[in-house]
C-alpha cells in the first residue's frame, strides 16, 4: 500500500434547501392560509478516526468532498428532507490545518473520534413560519444558507509506542522486519527507506506494541535536508524513541557522533522530544568489525550514563534482551503531549445529525 501523509483537500457541507410559499386551497377550509414548508439542511462533512487506516492515501484522490444538500421545502406544510452526512475515515494520528492560516483545527487521536470539518447550511424557512395575527397570508420565505466551505491540510503523525530512528543505512529496517511482520526494503545502500513502516512485535499473550521505522535522518533534518521535516514529524507520536547506531569497516561511522547529531535534531524540531524515554541499540553485532569496536563503544556510553543494548538481526543476538527492554520502558512511559507548541481545540460542539 503506497503511503501518503499529507494531502491537500477541499470540504464543503451542503446547502440548505429554500423555505416555500404556499397556500391552502382545500375544498372546505373557505379562509385557507399558508402552507409553505421549511427547507432542510444541509449535510456536514464528518472527519471520523479509523484505526484500522494507516495513510491518508484515500483523500489524494478526493480534492474535494462534499455533503448532501437539504430539499426545499413544499406546500401542505412539507419540511424538505435534510441532508446526509457525508463521513470520511481518516487514520489515527491526523492533524488538520486550515490551508491559508496554518492554524491546528483538530487533532484527531482517539479511535471512532468525530469532528465536524465543514457545517451544513440551515434550511430556510417557509411563509408558514411567518404567520402572524396581523399577517396570516405571508407572501415571504427565506432561501437556504449555503454550507461552510473550508481548504484543508492533513498531516499524519503515525501513533506507534516506539519509533525507531538513526543514520541511514544502520539496520533499522532489518530489526523490524525481524520482529514484525512488516516487510520494508532491504538494501546495501542509504535511503533504502522513503516512508514509515510500522509493525506489530508479539511478546507473548497480551503483550504486544506497535513499532515504527522512520526512515533515515540526516543532519540538518530539523532545517529540512533531505526529507526529514516529514520524517521528524513522525518521531512526535512515539512514547519510546530507540536510537539504532553502529561502526562501518572503514571506522567512517562513528556511534558517539551518530548519537549527538541525532539527539541535536530531535531537540532542533522539538525541544520535548529529547526527554522522551529512550535507548541505544548497537546494532549488526553479526559483523567482526562491528563485535570487535563493541567494547570501546560500551565504555564511552557508559560513560555518560547511557547503557547501548548490542544486537544483531541476522542472527538474533540480543532481539530478546532489547524487546524486553522497550516493553518495560513503555510500562513506565506516559503519552506524548502535542508538539511544537499545537494545540488542537476541542472537537466541534454543533450537533452531528
Amino acid at each position: 500500500m503506497q503511503f501518503v501523509d499529507e494531502v491537500e483537500i477541499e470540504v464543503r457541507g451542503g446547502d440548505g434547501g429554500n423555505g416555500c410559499m404556499a397556500f391552502r386551497r382545500e375544498k372546505f377550509v373557505p379562509l385557507g392560509g399558508p402552507s409553505g414548508g421549511d427547507g432542510g439542511h444541509g449535510g456536514h462533512v464528518l472527519f471520523r478516526v479509523d484505526p484500522g487506516l494507516r495513510t491518508l492515501l484515500d483523500l489524494r484522490y478526493q480534492r474535494k468532498i462534499i455533503a448532501k444538500s437539504g430539499e426545499n421545502g413544499r406546500g401542505k406544510d412539507q419540511y424538505g428532507r435534510s441532508g446526509k452526512n457525508r463521513t470520511v475515515g481518516v487514520p489515527p494520528g491526523t492533524r488538520v490545518f486550515d490551508q491559508e492560516s496554518g492554524e491546528l483545527l483538530a487533532d484527531l487521536t482517539v479511535p471512532e473520534e468525530t469532528w465536524v470539518a465543514a457545517k451544513g447550511g440551515e434550511g430556510g424557512r417557509g411563509n408558514i413560519r411567518f404567520a402572524t395575527q396581523h399577517d396570516k397570508a405571508p407572501r415571504k420565505a427565506e432561501p437556504g444558507f449555503p454550507g461552510q466551505v473550508r481548504q484543508l491540510k492533513l498531516e499524519l503523525q503515525l501513533m506507534a509506542d516506539v519509533g525507531v530512528v538513526g543514520f541511514p543505512n544502520v539496520g533499522k529496517s532489518t530489526l523490524i522486519r525481524n520482529v514484525s511482520r512488516a516487510r520494508p526494503k532491504v538494501a546495501d545502500y542509504p535511503f533504502t527507506t522513503l516512508t514509515p513502516n510500522l509493525g506489530v512485535v508479539s511478546l507473548g499473550m497480551d503483550r504486544s506494541f506497535v513499532v515504527a521505522d522512520i526512515p533515515g535522518i540526516i543532519e540538518g533534518a530539523s532545517d529540512g535536508a533531505g526529507l526529514g521535516l516529514r520524517f521528524l514529524r513522525h518521531v512526535a507520536r512515539n512514547r519510546v524513541l530507540l536510537h539504532v547506531v553502529t561502526v562501518t569497516l572503514e571506522d567512517t561511522r562513528n556511534p558517539i557522533d551518530d548519537y549527538d547529531k541525532l539527539m541535536g535534531e530531535l531537540k532542533a524540531f522539538d525541544p520535548q522530544l529529547p526527554t522522551r524515554p529512550m535507548c541505544v541499540g548497537y546494532s549488526q553485532m553479526d559483523l567482526n568489525h562491528v563485535r570487535d569496536a563493541w567494547p570501546q563503544w560500551q565504555a564511552q556510553f557508559q560513560a555518560r550514563g547511557i547503557e547501548p543494548w548490542p544486537f544483531s538481526s541476522i542472527t538474533r543476538e540480543g532481539i530478546p534482551e532489547l524487546l524486553q527492554q522497550m516493553e518495560r520502558m513503555l510500562a513506565n512511559a506516559s503519552a506524548p503531549s502535542s508538539t511544537s507548541g499545537d494545540h488542537a481545540p476541542e472537537s466541534d460542539p454543533s450537533p452531528i445529525g
